[in-house]
């Protein structure tokens, strides 16, 4: 009996260990309750578990992951009366259950019966009921004795924290969306919304305030420079206010962090674009074009970028200016982690990275741009008042000229 105790407190142990790299892993949260749900039963000699989340309106448990169980509706669903609801949020340790008390904690009237459930955790944050784990028979029909239920106990707090992240996540994606496409259908009003959209996406974020604005900004400057007409360059305006809408489910501690971010970090701040891109797909804009801007505005030319790794000649011209826009905004704004560049410093780094890494004509638009402000020949000033125009005509001259002989190899003409 000893060693079976040990060995249980062993599995407690390992799937602790487990869930903390299975809870935070950048994948589908359904695959990670599939795997949850294997490695509880496996702790607690369990042949069927299921996880299910917690909807309030109507009180009812859903399921998101099971296994064992036959028959098992592929979503159960079972409704809460208030009394079911009040009895699982009140719960201190996990539930043996037994046909005398399985209706004090569930309903009978859903499309799969409590009393398939051996044993139950609700999971909580706080006093909030967010889910609820069910494990079934084990083998030889052995009970639950208390010890497993206090094992169980801080896997189930691991599990809840879990579960409640992501309905918080699926519930902000989903007001964003609603947002996105009540916007769909008040064409005379987009600039004034999305202005005030992208407003709200930076202010979450204090190192970022402004950033989406300008990259509008710039975005449309840049395209009114190389010479594309006002739908074209509307819609690089609007893609420019939209491209980071994907970071209002990045963690805001990334933001602050002033030295490197690590790999898990990375992975959640390169996530924004794919997120982002789930955000708008839904949208009908009338400008096809922010979608991909959305998703790809982080490749490079040379395929270096992400999240797909494309090349120049697979990415849009729209992808190619948001990406100069960006990255020159990013230059020139501070970060924790940096002071900002002087425009100079951060033209130098766009002509560099010309056409490697970021596209040529977009740069040069930029370099248009740049040169009318520091000429005094734009009537509105392309750069934001934040970024003062230290550079004169002749040192943009000098950067577009090398520009040039890097599209050239070198070579000149005459006539």
């Amino acid at each position: 009996m000893t060693r079976h105790k040990f060995r249980r407190l062993l599995l407690t142990f390992g799937a602790l260990s487990d869930f903390g790299a299975e809870l935070i892993a950048e994948r589908d949260f359904t695959h990670t309750a599939k795997l949850v749900i294997a490695r509880l039963c496996e702790t607690f000699g369990a042949k069927e578990g299921a996880l299910f989340t917690f909807e309030d309106k109507p009180a009812t448990l859903v399921s998101v992951s099971a296994q064992g169980f036959s028959p098992f509706p592929e979503v159960a669903r079972i409704p809460l009366l208030p009394k079911h609801v009040h009895a699982l949020s009140t719960a201190r340790l996990p539930i043996v259950i037994t046909r005398e008390n399985s209706g004090t904690y569930c309903s009978m009237n859903g499309n799969v019966s409590a009393e398939l459930f051996k044993c139950i955790a609700p999971l909580r944050v706080g006093t909030k009921l967010v889910g609820l784990i069910a494990l079934g028979r084990r083998e030889a029909d052995a009970p639950y004795n208390e010890e497993e239920l206090a094992a169980l106990l801080p896997l189930s707090n691991y599990v809840a924290l879990a579960v409640q992240n992501w309905a918080l996540k699926q519930s902000l994606e989903f007001r964003v969306a609603e947002n996105l496409r009540l916007l769909g259908s008040l064409h005379n009003f987009y600039d004034d919304a999305l202005q005030a959209f992208a407003s709200a996406i930076d202010a979450r974020h204090v190192s970022i305030h402004g950033h989406s604005l300008r990259v509008g900004r710039y975005a449309a400057g840049i395209a009114d420079a190389i010479g594309l007409g006002p739908t074209e360059t509307a819609g690089l305006k609007a893609a420019g206010y939209l491209h980071d809408i994907g970071k209002i489910a990045v963690n805001n501690q990334i933001f602050s962090k002033p030295g490197k971010l690590d790999e898990a970090e990375f992975q959640e701040m390169r996530d924004h674009t794919l997120v982002g891109h789930r955000l708008v797909s839904g949208v009908a804009f009338p400008w096809p074009r922010i979608p991909d801007v959305v998703r790809w505005h982080h490749e490079r030319s040379d395929g270096s970028g992400y999240p797909d790794h494309l090349r120049v000649d697979e990415l849009p011209l729209a992808v190619r200016i948001i990406s100069v826009a960006d990255s020159f905004d990013a230059m020139m704004s501070d970060r924790p982690y940096r002071k900002p560049l002087a425009i100079s410093d951060a033209v130098n780094q766009l002509v560099h990275s010309a056409p490697s890494k970021l596209d040529a004509i977009a740069v040069q638009g930029l370099l248009v741009q740049i040169r009318r402000d520091a000429s005094g020949s734009n009537k509105t000033p392309f750069l934001d008042p934040l970024h003062v125009c230290s550079i004169g005509p002749t040192d943009v001259d000098h950067f577009a000229s090398t520009l040039q002989h890097k599209l050239t190899n070198g070579r000149t003409y005459s006539c």
